[in-house]
């Protein structure tokens, strides 16, 4: 398997299956750890960061995975291809901006994504699709125990394992749940929740995480400390309490739209629609938003001319890169447009 493959089809990650997939897109929990015996990656060299990365990948395709990885030589690879990497979130922004051996393991269903040399000397990544934190533990730390057998991690008897930012010290999880809320956000509610979970001390992003806005009403909830707190008490937190609450408030949101403003709801739903099968030219952040709308009227059941796999997919393939490697051609901005609304037509039946 290769980059190219992975523009067959969407990971499972937006299968639309699993518990709240309705509103919860995909759940993922990551783990940062370093080696014992070099430094933090910004203070390596390049001979370390070579050896690091020739290390851990070795050890990495040694490992018994059932999803059997393959490797990407980050560094190596194109421009085009380390994007096409970021808008399926199999590796982060910082990764592929980043200089230097590096490089990242990828499970044939992109369940698994292991990067090397990214902010830290490993960061261990796990997603499915809706809500499913405690199958992504117990898959995340068989990981972690397999690769802990082979390498030592640096770890701190007091503050727990040793990572490049401060605020991954401790159990170095980060825990992330992707949520569709277009009911809050065309309530006026959104503001609400996202003061909400500031309070909580969880981070809000956007569909790309970090510095990204949040664009086709995705939104990245996550934990920003790991330091005094067990794996198990943060994931608690998630299942039991924050996104069962943000799902309710969505539903809720939902309700009142088709209460009160039913009619303005189908006409955004049907018109996003209309749009998407008969525009000849659509921007990134355009399909986006009127895939968001197309999304709700289907779990809403206002709409059913195609299912929830389909819209989700939509979200990923009509990314600028997906395009390109699709068409195999470098395009500018107005070419995308272009394409990307003869992608979505094709896809949708009405290419006409």
């Amino acid at each position: 398997m290769s980059i190219d493959d992975l523009t067959k089809g969407a990971g499972e990650w937006l299968s639309g299956t699993g518990p709240m997939c309705d509103i919860v897109i995909s759940s993922r929990i990551r783990l940062a750890r370093n080696v014992v015996g070099y430094p933090f990656l910004s203070k390596t060299n390049d001979v370390q960061r070579r050896e690091l990365e020739r290390s851990l990948r070795g050890h990495i395709q040694d490992l018994d995975l059932p999803d059997a990885p393959f490797y990407v030589d980050v560094d190596g690879a194109g421009d085009l291809e380390r994007r096409l990497l970021v808008e399926r979130h199999l590796i982060s922004r910082q990764h592929a901006e980043g200089q230097g051996s590096r490089g990242v393991a990828i499970g044939g269903r992109e369940t698994i994504a292991l990067m090397v040399n990214e902010e830290d000397h490993l960061r261990m990544q796990v997603l499915r699709s809706g809500l499913q934190l405690d199958e992504l533990w117990d898959e995340v730390g068989r990981i972690d125990d397999m690769l802990g057998s082979r390498v030592e991690y640096a770890f701190h008897k007091r503050y727990g394992y040793l990572t490049a930012c401060p605020t991954n010290v401790g159990t170095g999880i980060r825990v992330s749940v992707m949520l569709h809320l277009p009911a809050l956000r065309m309530t006026g509610e959104m503001e609400r929740v996202v003061r909400a979970a500031r309070d909580m001390r969880l981070a809000i992003r956007g569909l790309f995480g970090e510095g990204t806005e949040a664009t086709g009403d995705f939104y990245q909830v996550s934990n920003q400390t790991t330091l005094g707190r067990s794996e198990e008490d943060i994931i608690d937190d998630f299942k039991h309490i924050v996104i069962p609450k943000i799902v309710d408030y969505e539903k809720q949101a939902r309700q009142v739209l088709l209460r009160e403003k039913a009619v303005a709801l189908d006409d955004k739903i049907w018109r996003a629609y209309g749009l998407l099968t008969t525009a000849r030219s659509l921007s990134s952040d355009e399909t986006l938003g009127l895939l968001s709308h197309l999304r709700m009227g289907v779990n809403l059941g206002r709409i059913d001319l195609l299912g929830i796999e389909l819209v989700n997919e939509l979200f990923v393939m009509t990314q600028p890169a997906h395009l390109q490697k699709i068409s195999g051609s470098v395009l500018n901005g107005e070419e995308r447009s272009a394409v990307r609304a003869d992608y979505v037509r094709q896809r949708l039946g009405s290419d006409n």
